[in-house]
């Protein structure tokens, strides 16, 4: 059923990118079907000219794949967990489908896919288990029933200062992360790397406790957090935040209701 899954997704313009009047270049979003749900977040590269159209189509494309997944015949498409070359498989089709169609926005616009750069996150997961790919940076940070926060992978720093991994990267594939944990699931945040100096001790990569703890209360105590998202956007939008990062910021929460 639907309603055990709580989920929100928000986006938020970096103080850097108004004050240069540029819009939001991140984008996240979100579907259920059934006990399954499915997310992805976008981050449009700095440098890409029109990284805000990439991102915003390379998660509606993703929702879209795993909508045709999730269609009558094969409805029991993720009943059971998938192993990790399993998982591979599905996200590298997943990938091969958003390079396609950036190639034919690209075409039809008469200009370099090269422009509509972004990095991608994407998990599926049910209450059991979940499955996840990461290409670049920004973070997925999971809490399975009765443990603490763990973030799925490091993300991704190239060789040198603000160099990532794109979707439009000839290495994309070889780059892309993969991993799946079956245990319950009861907690999914998934973020652009605007915030991953407030989130993750880049010390150690580990998740910040106090940063998740009051967005898994909220979503806790938000009867419908698609409609009462407005803690979310204070949150993103505060002084204290925007004191720390001058990014885009997008975040992506799950909870996994029980009772």
């Amino acid at each position: 059923m639907n309603w055990k899954w709580k989920a929100v997704a928000r986006s938020e313009i970096g103080t850097s990118h108004q004050n240069q009047g540029i819009g939001c270049q991140d984008d996240g979003k979100y579907c259920t079907f059934d006990d399954v749900i499915v997310g992805a977040v976008a981050d449009g590269a700095g440098s890409a000219k029109r990284s805000d159209v990439g991102s915003k189509l390379a998660v509606k494309t993703v929702l879209k794949c795993f909508s045709d997944i999730n269609e009558y015949p094969h409805k029991q498409a993720f009943s059971k967990p998938l192993s990790k070359e399993e998982a591979q498989k599905v996200f590298a089709k997943i990938v091969n489908q958003v390079i396609t169609e950036l190639q034919k926005q690209a075409d039809e616009e008469d200009y370099s896919i090269n422009d509509l750069a972004c990095t991608l996150l994407v998990f599926v997961a049910t209450p059991g288990w979940l499955a996840a790919m990461q290409i670049g940076d920004g973070f997925i940070v999971v809490r399975p029933q009765e443990s603490e926060y763990q973030l799925l992978f490091k993300p991704d720093k190239g060789e040198f200062v603000n160099e990532t991994t794109f979707i439009t990267s000839k290495n994309a594939l070889e780059e892309m992360q993969v991993e799946v944990i079956t245990e319950k699931q009861e907690f999914i945040c998934a973020s652009t790397d605007g915030l991953e100096k407030v989130a993750i001790r880049l010390s150690d990569w580990k998740p910040f406790p106090p940063f998740f703890k009051p967005l898994e209360e909220y979503l806790q105590e938000t009867d419908d957090p698609k409609k009462d998202y407005q803690y979310m956007d204070d949150f993103l939008n505060s002084e204290r935040l925007n004191s720390r990062t001058d990014d885009d910021k997008t975040l992506l929460l799950c909870l996994f209701n029980r009772e």
